[in-house]
């Protein structure tokens, strides 16, 4: 079986400071790849900077605030100024404003603050490297949506990620067959400080599922990955899996 080898490779990832992008980041790190860290502040990311240099690999950090856009673009550009290659994109971060009991009064401004974060920045960071990618002739990109459905008192929430999801299989469509790839992670109810301390599911039951889009070697894209599936198997057995499976929406 044939996997991507990221040793040496460039990834950026949003949301790295805690949660699922801080076990993202350590386990990118220990497979030899090259990170550039996202958080909101570059104070945030100090802790997870200094593990993954500390595993041999080289790293950056940088800041922006997600639901800015002005701050998204200027991040773009002092990611670009580094002088790397970023091949994989990891759009990790997002946001879960409330739970809302009385749901049709859910106000606006939970949509408008979601869709901020969880679509419009994530496929602003898309437009930004994706044109890059396929000049190179090879990309990974990994956007996390949400399985939640049937769920109004979330709406802002599942709204943004549906958005998320529709955006991300259409771009995947212009890349479908190449060596530039762009699908979706689902990773699960996790106890997190988006999921809440209820949460089932442990954030390390989500590993190696939320990022094996990032291993994937064979030319497809649009997929929604559900992380749990691959609970407690190694990355390679992960990648066997999730080619296996036929779930291509083109």
């Amino acid at each position: 079986m044939k996997m991507v080898d990221v040793k040496g490779r460039w990834a950026f990832l949003t949301g790295a400071s805690r949660g699922l992008g801080y076990l993202t980041a350590l386990f990118m790190a220990e497979q030899g790849c090259n990170l550039i860290l996202h958080g909101r502040t570059v104070e945030n990311t100090e802790k997870v900077l200094n593990e993954v240099k500390a595993k041999g690999v080289e790293a950056y950090a940088v800041c922006g605030e997600l639901s800015d856009l002005d701050s998204v673009t200027k991040m773009m550009e002092e990611i670009d100024n580094l002088g790397v290659r970023v091949d994989i994109v990891l759009n990790n971060a997002g946001l879960q404003i409330a739970y809302r009991d009385n749901y049709v009064e859910t106000p606006v401004s939970d949509f408008v603050e979601s869709y901020k974060i969880n679509t419009i920045a994530p496929i602003l960071i898309c437009y930004h490297f994706l044109p890059k990618m396929m000049e190179y002739g090879f990309g990974r990109i990994v956007n996390t949506t949400s399985g939640i459905a049937l769920d109004p008192q979330q709406a802002g929430y599942s709204a943004s990620k549906a958005a998320l999801d529709k955006l991300s299989i259409d771009l995947g469509s212009k890349v479908e067959g190449s060596d530039v790839m762009i699908n979706l992670t689902d990773p699960g109810w996790c106890r997190t400080d988006l999921g809440g301390q209820h949460a089932p599911n442990s954030p390390e039951s989500a590993m190696p599922g939320i990022i094996v889009g990032a291993f994937l070697d064979d030319k497809k894209s649009g997929r929604i990955i559900r992380a749990q599936e691959f609970s407690d198997m190694t990355i390679e057995e992960a990648v066997k899996r999730a080619e296996s499976e036929d779930n291509s929406p083109y």
